[in-house]
């Protein structure tokens, strides 16, 4: 989605995990006025987490379903 530049910001960083092995992450992080003219608000009831998210089984069964 085409945003301001001013209205991102990513984050990027890296390290080594408990394992020993190299793990990295990153965010990005969109302004609330540049999410409004796409209908998506802080004030909407979806635009927070409402409970805790489905068993990782739901999200492979969900994939499977969906290459059929």
């Amino acid at each position: 989605m085409p945003f301001p530049a001013d209205a991102m910001r990513f984050g990027l960083a890296c390290g080594i995990g408990a394992d020993g092995r190299w793990h990295g992450w990153f965010d990005v992080q969109v302004t609330a006025d540049a999410l409004r003219p796409l209908g998506l608000h802080p004030e909407q009831p979806t635009a927070v987490a409402n409970g805790p998210s489905p068993p990782g089984w739901w999200h492979a069964e969900a994939e499977r379903r969906a290459r059929r």
